[in-house]
């Protein structure tokens, strides 16, 4: 890819994993389009890149909404050109077990809200983010790159069933429009991260973290550089399309 000029798109670009590929991206000669929630978040990161020598031009984006989401990728193309580059990387947590019993007897489980939510965001905004960004590549007819970030959850994880599931749908995807998207110049690839430094995982318990740091065999957590110089790799590699990159020191759930 072609990276001066380009504009490049990230959801979920404010912070953490966003924002760590938006300097990597950025410093490659890219425009970058923050996508995120809210106004002064986005103004922060805009800064913090600008300091960087990073161009970045934050949008507000609800990316579960779909007039929201087809709002910010017109004003994308109005202020600074249709996309040639996006990357799908807003998501959430609502962890909770299926089902949680206690000597036979149902106590909890996990609530509608909490699937549609996560769903809502990490499969249903990937979808919306992908078909808005997709369409303005093959209008502008110079092709372009999605990265999707997907996670090795997406094989299946304890007390994750919406997450896992919106993770390998997202997987799926990326095979389905690589396929699709080729015709007109566009790659599709995902990162499937492991536990990566980063505001989800401080949420983690200590003991728990603990835990899974040792199950690692690279003995530590990722950090978002690692996972931004991945994303990088697929914009670069102009044969790489279809496939995920599972960056986790070595961890499989």
């Amino acid at each position: 890819m072609q990276w001066n000029d380009s504009v490049v798109a990230i959801t979920g670009g404010a912070r953490g994993l966003g924002l760590a590929m938006a300097a990597v991206l950025g410093r490659k000669g890219a425009r970058i389009a923050l996508l995120d929630l809210e106004r002064a978040t986005l103004d922060n990161a805009a800064n913090a890149l600008l300091d960087q020598g990073v161009q970045a031009t934050g949008f507000v984006v609800d990316v579960a909404d779909e007039t929201s989401v087809r709002q910010a990728f017109d004003d994308i193309a109005a202020k600074l050109g249709p996309v040639s580059g996006l990357i799908n990387n807003a998501g959430i947590t609502r962890d909770g077990l299926l089902v949680k019993a206690r000597d036979g007897k149902v106590e909890s489980t996990m609530s509608l809200e909490q699937w549609r939510q996560v769903i809502d965001v990490n499969l249903t905004g990937v979808f919306l983010c992908g078909r808005e960004a997709a369409s303005q590549m093959v209008e502008a007819g110079q092709g372009g790159v999605i990265v999707n970030i997907s996670s090795i959850s997406r094989a299946g994880n304890m007390g994750q069933s919406n997450y896992s599931a919106a993770k390998a749908g997202v997987a799926s995807l990326t095979v389905t429009w690589a396929k699709e998207l080729a015709r007109y110049g566009i790659r599709v690839g995902a990162v499937a991260p492991g536990f990566i430094e980063t505001e989800m995982t401080s949420a983690i318990r200590p003991e728990v973290l603990e835990k899974i740091t040792k199950g690692i065999p690279l003995g530590s957590l990722g950090q978002p550089a690692d996972i931004a110089e991945s994303v990088a790799f697929i914009f670069d590699n102009a044969y790489f399309t279809g496939r995920v990159i599972e960056c986790d020191g070595g961890l499989r759930i």
